[in-house]
């Protein structure tokens, strides 16, 4: 595991989003990452996970990008790549991250699975700050009580010490899930008060999801034909 840091802003705030169940940590961050303009800060790479790159607008897209909006000293990790496998190491760059720039807060944005399809989409929380329990519930937000978490979200969980704020978008299904992940957007704007347009946000995300799907058949597309190789070698 590589982590690179081109710029190091202390007493961020930190949002970090992983590819998860509705890709509702991906969709969301990577609005943000658009919409406030943010510079691309950092980036790390698993030498052990099989390399992947996304071409989009003829430019490389950063697979694991951290990138830094000075205006609201806001930190976003964001994911292309799915963890999985690897979900222990990639909190531990959550974590050394956060370490090195004295993190106040890292926030979590994930989707957790519902079995009763609604057209709307709750938003639930989970903290270890008790102090503020109260201005989560004022934005709406429900607090978690009963769900298995997995992934990144999981083990950032379970291993932080630095203030954690975790939002959980319902979502009904696996595939991307633009406006659950719109819903989760309206909340971070809230509590950030980042002062997000919310006019064109569903429609960005609703962007940002055909992009993924598309991302997701080029990369199964790819593993099959890497297969077919491997098949090959060994007949």
């Amino acid at each position: 595991m590589e982590i690179e840091l081109y710029k190091k802003p202390q007493n961020v705030k930190i949002i970090e989003g992983f590819p998860g169940f509705g890709l509702i940590g991906t969709i969301s961050t990577e609005f943000l990452v658009e919409h406030l303009q943010c510079e691309l800060i950092g980036r790390f790479i698993f030498e052990d996970q099989q390399s992947t790159v996304v071409i989009h607008n003829g430019k490389v897209t950063e697979p694991l990008g951290i990138y830094y909006n000075k205006k609201y000293n806001l930190v976003i990790i964001h994911s292309m790549n799915p963890a999985q496998g690897h979900e222990w190491k990639a909190s531990d760059v959550v974590l050394s991250v956060a370490k090195q720039l004295k993190a106040k807060e890292i926030i979590s944005l994930e989707g957790v699975g519902s079995t009763v399809a609604t057209t709307t989409s709750n938003i639930f929380y989970y903290t270890n700050q008790e102090k503020i329990k109260k201005t989560l519930e004022k934005l709406g937000t429900k607090p978690l009580k009963e769900g298995i978490i997995m992934g990144v979200t999981s083990a950032v969980m379970l291993k932080a010490n630095t203030p954690l704020t975790c939002f959980f978008a319902e979502t009904h299904s696996a595939m991307p899930d633009s406006k659950a992940a719109a819903k989760v957007i309206e909340t971070i704007d809230q509590y950030l008060g980042l002062k997000v347009d919310p006019k064109p946000l569903l429609k960005q995300a609703e962007k940002f999801e055909e992009k993924l799907k598309t991302m997701m058949v080029k990369s199964q597309d790819a593993q099959e034909m890497q297969e077919k190789k491997q098949l090959s070698y060994v007949g």
